[in-house]
């Protein structure tokens, strides 16, 4: 399991270097990828008024494409909790991210299992959309699918051991989270013992619970 976390002062950032996290970077955070570190490019729909628009979107991954070959995906523009919405948004996108030299990844939304994926266009399911919807029985059943179809499984806004066991649970290949931009000295060790309680061989760990 891989957490990407926003790069959050010079520990985190060296911990990152070291390979034990990765980097979410967004074209509103400012920060600028760290060479030789994985990382995933998300789009900041989440938040109204992050997402720069599609032609600028395309534009800061073209500045990135140096570091395209470590990026685990880029999300296409999403409507938070509208699947459908979603898709009318992202389905043009996705073919342009890849032109761009990155994988594409659709945020998956409430509803999407109720619609067709076009898992053609798509290398990687970012799951989304409200929190009742993410920890749903459709939710696993999407990425139980997309592990199938050789697509990489990512959950965002994972901030807690038991919401990161209940990502590894269904499938998920990473998460990302906030969790490291307070406090960092603080919550970085705890985080780092979270990754090292999921990644334990399979059978070792404890049951999830309710995320």
């Amino acid at each position: 399991m891989r957490y990407y976390a926003t790069a959050s002062g010079p520990i985190v950032r060296d911990v990152m270097r070291a390979g034990r996290l990765g980097m979410i970077a967004t074209p509103a955070s400012g920060n600028r990828v760290i060479e030789g570190v994985d990382w995933c490019a998300d789009n900041g729909c989440f938040t109204p008024g992050r997402y720069p628009g599609d032609e600028k979107y395309l534009a800061w991954l073209a500045r990135h494409a140096v570091h395209a070959a470590r990026c685990a995906f880029a999300a296409a523009p999403d409507v938070v909790g509208d699947a459908a919405a979603t898709l009318a948004r992202s389905v043009p996108m996705l073919p342009r991210i890849r032109a761009a030299g990155f994988p594409a990844a659709l945020v998956a939304q409430d509803g999407l299992e109720r619609l067709p994926v076009p898992w053609e266009l798509t290398d990687g399911l970012f799951l989304g959309g409200t929190t009742q919807w993410k920890l749903s029985s459709a939710a696993a059943d999407l990425a139980a699918e997309a592990r199938a179809r050789d697509v990489t499984v990512h959950m965002g806004r994972v901030n807690s051991l038991r919401r990161l066991r209940h990502a590894a649970a269904i499938g998920c290949n990473s998460v990302d989270g906030t969790y490291l931009i307070y406090a960092p000295h603080h919550n970085l060790p705890r985080l780092l013992s979270w990754l090292d309680d999921v990644n334990q061989p399979a059978g070792t760990q404890p049951p999830t619970g309710r995320p």
